[in-house]
């Protein structure tokens, strides 16, 4: 009887596994299919623009969101301490002149969470409703994730930049690729669950 019991608890408990196994996969596929695979074609104007900081060509697409007046200010959240506007105005020497009127620098956000809780802050003081949200295409549905927690009366607007990694490498034949994705889904999740447990608004 006990034996019995023992073998079935067994089998529900790997039955158990193995649905989460499913699950777990099932889940990132359709993670890899959420991600932008093309440039968004903005149609509209927002009160704002956000850059969350990473790879290089975030803050240029940034910035000539703002120069093409798309967004009447512009965020660039976790930028190192150490970094200076001069510095990273010479990204975009063109556009240089906007670092004296229309361009705030957050150094306090160290990750997404962080990002967004300093674009919360960011928009309350200027009384935006509507940002436009500019970051890898990897990063998006973690950061529209959590942006959309913080401000959920804002507008959100995603704009992703096409990572050329993931442009010339289908993750599916290259493993660094599945790596990097793997990774952000199992980040994705988390925030997820740590937003169902816990209201950081």
């Amino acid at each position: 009887m006990v034996g019995g019991v023992a073998r079935w608890i067994g089998f529900f408990t790997m039955a158990a596994a193995a649905a989460g196994a499913v699950l777990v996969a099932g889940g990132f596929f359709w993670f890899v299919l959420r991600i932008p695979s093309e440039e968004a074609q903005l149609d509209r104007k927002a009160d704002g623009i956000v850059v969350l900081t990473g790879a290089a060509a975030r803050i240029p697409d940034a910035i000539e969101l703002l120069a093409d007046e798309r967004g009447k200010r512009l965020l660039i959240t976790g930028v190192y301490r150490a970094t200076s506007s001069r510095e990273i105005a010479r990204i975009t020497p063109l556009y240089s002149k906007y670092f004296a009127c229309c361009i705030d620098l957050d150094r306090s956000a160290l990750n997404t969470f962080g990002n967004a809780l300093q674009a919360r802050r960011w928009a309350r003081k200027h009384n935006f409703n509507s940002l436009i949200i500019v970051t890898s295409n990897w990063h998006m549905p973690r950061a529209m994730a959590e942006l959309e927690h913080q401000l959920p009366d804002v507008k959100l607007i995603a704009y992703p930049v096409i990572s050329e990694k993931l442009k010339d490498d289908p993750w599916l034949s290259n493993l660094a690729t599945a790596r990097l994705l793997l990774a952000e889904y199992l980040k994705y999740l988390l925030a997820l669950a740590r937003m169902h447990v816990d209201s950081d608004i």
